[in-house]
C-alpha cells in the first residue's frame, strides 16, 4: 500500500457522516469493502490519475467529547450498519485517527450547536484568533505527517442562515470584518479562511456559509487554491434534480411539490432548532425553479424522529397538469442511511479535488456541481448535465 502523503481533515470528525467516511476509508486500504457508491470507481473516470486510497491520512477538528470508535459502534447498535467484522478489523485504524483529531471553534454557530460541545468549551475566541488556531491545528498536521496537500472538508452541523447582506464582496473586506468584535461570519467560514489562507483545499458539504461569499472566493483565488459547496445532495433532493427535467423536458406543467422528511441523527436533532432548520429548507427548496424556470407551489418539512436513528425518509408528493389540462400525481419514497449515501461522496470528492490540485487549477471547482444543492460556480441544476459537466472536466 502507497505512504499516505494526502491529508483529508474533517470539521465534524466524530459524527455520522465523517465516522462513515472514516470507516469506509479505512475499509478500503484494507481491501474489506468493494467500491459501490463511490463514482470516481465508475469507468468514466478510470483515465484520471486519482490518488490510491492508501495515500489519504485523516485528521479533523471536532467540539464533543465522544470517540471515533465509539460513535461507530453507536451507528452499528442503533442504525444497524457496518459488518461487524470489518468494524472490528478496523479499530485500529479509527484510534489512529483519533490520535488527530483536535478542539473545533464555536464562534458564530448559535446556541443548538454551542450545547453540543462540553460545558467549559473554548468559545470566547475571536474570530482572528479562531483562524490562528485552526491554521495552527492544519499545519501542524500537514507537516508532522509530511503531505504534499490537505483536502479540508467541512461535515459540521448545519449553521443558522447569515444574511446576505452581511456577506462581504472582497477579500479586503473580509478582513476588515474579521477584526471586529461583531464579526457576523460564522465557523464554517472560519474554517474555510484558514483553509484557503494557507493555500488549502476547502470543501463544504453543508448547507452553512463556508466560502460561499465573494470575499472568500476572491482568497483563493488569491492564495492558488479551490474551494466547492455547499450542501450536498443524496436523497431526496438528488431524486428532485432528477425529476424535475424530466417533467421541464415532457412539457408537463408542475402544480405542486411537496417534501416530508423524517430522520434520527444528530443533524435532525440540529435542525430541530428553527434557525438552523431555516439554513437547510432553503437549500433544498430552490432547485425546482431553476430547472423548470417557473416556481410551483413548494413545501419541504424535516422532523426528528429520534427513533429511526440514522436512516432518513423522504416522501414526496407531486401534483401536475398534463395534457387537455388533466391534473396527475407522482408519489414517491426514498428511505436510505443517511451517513451511507454521505461518506463516499466524501472520498470522491477528495480523490477529485486531489486531481485539480496536481492540475495546479484554482478557484471554485464548479464541476463538483452534480454533487451539491447549491453548487458554487454553476446555475445548472440538473443532474445528468452536472454529471456531464464532471465528465467533460475529467477528460
Amino acid at each position: 500500500m502507497p505512504a499516505p502523503h494526502i491529508g483529508i481533515w474533517l470539521i465534524g470528525a466524530r459524527g455520522g457522516v465523517a465516522t462513515s467516511t472514516a470507516l469506509g476509508l479505512a475499509a478500503l486500504q484494507k481491501q474489506l469493502t468493494k467500491e459501490t457508491g463511490l463514482v470516481s470507481a465508475l469507468p468514466s473516470f478510470s483515465h484520471l490519475d486519482l490518488p490510491q486510497w492508501g495515500e489519504f491520512l485523516v485528521g479533523g477538528h471536532e467540539i464533543r467529547e465522544v470517540t471515533l470508535f465509539d460513535e461507530a459502534l453507536r451507528l452499528n447498535r442503533e442504525s444497524r450498519v457496518f459488518d461487524a467484522e470489518t468494524l472490528i478489523a478496523c479499530q485500529e485504524d479509527l484510534n489512529q485517527i483519533e490520535s488527530r483529531i483536535r478542539p473545533g471553534v464555536l464562534c458564530n454557530v448559535g446556541p443548538t450547536i454551542r450545547n453540543l460541545a462540553p460545558k467549559g468549551a473554548e468559545d470566547s475566541l475571536g474570530p482572528a484568533a479562531a483562524i490562528e488556531k485552526i491554521q495552527s491545528d492544519l499545519s501542524k498536521f500537514q507537516t508532522q505527517n509530511n503531505l504534499r496537500n490537505v483536502i479540508v472538508i467541512n461535515l459540521a452541523s448545519t449553521e443558522a442562515p447569515v444574511d446576505e447582506s452581511a456577506w462581504p464582496e472582497t477579500w479586503a473586506e473580509t478582513q476588515a470584518m474579521l477584526s471586529k468584535d461583531d464579526c457576523p461570519l460564522p465557523a464554517s467560514s472560519l474554517y474555510a479562511i484558514a483553509a484557503l489562507d494557507l493555500g488549502m483545499t476547502y470543501i463544504n458539504f453543508t448547507p452553512s456559509l463556508g466560502a460561499t461569499p465573494t470575499g472568500i472566493g476572491e482568497l483563493a483565488l488569491e492564495r492558488g487554491t479551490r474551494h466547492a459547496g455547499r450542501d450536498a445532495k443524496t436523497g431526496e433532493t438528488l431524486m428532485k434534480s432528477v425529476l424535475a427535467p424530466m417533467f421541464a423536458a415532457r412539457n408537463l406543467d408542475i402544480m405542486s411539490w411537496v417534501g416530508h422528511n423524517i430522520f434520527g441523527n444528530l443533524d435532525g436533532k440540529v435542525l430541530d432548532d428553527p434557525s438552523n432548520k431555516a439554513s437547510k429548507v432553503k437549500s433544498k427548496d430552490h432547485l425546482l425553479e431553476a430547472m423548470l424556470g417557473y416556481a410551483p407551489q413548494t413545501l419541504v418539512s424535516i422532523e426528528h424522529i429520534e427513533s429511526l436513528a440514522d436512516w432518513k425518509t423522504a416522501w414526496d408528493h407531486i401534483h401536475f397538469r398534463g395534457f387537455l389540462n388533466t391534473p396527475m400525481t407522482l408519489q414517491f419514497t426514498w428511505q436510505g442511511c443517511d451517513s451511507l449515501l454521505a461518506a463516499p461522496l466524501v472520498l470522491d470528492m477528495a480523490r477529485f479535488a486531489q486531481v485539480a490540485f496536481d492540475r495546479k487549477e484554482t478557484g471554485c471547482m464548479s464541476f463538483l456541481g452534480s454533487f451539491f444543492k447549491s453548487p458554487l460556480g454553476t446555475d445548472n441544476q440538473a443532474f445528468f448535465d452536472q454529471t456531464r459537466d464532471l465528465e467533460a472536466w475529467a477528460k
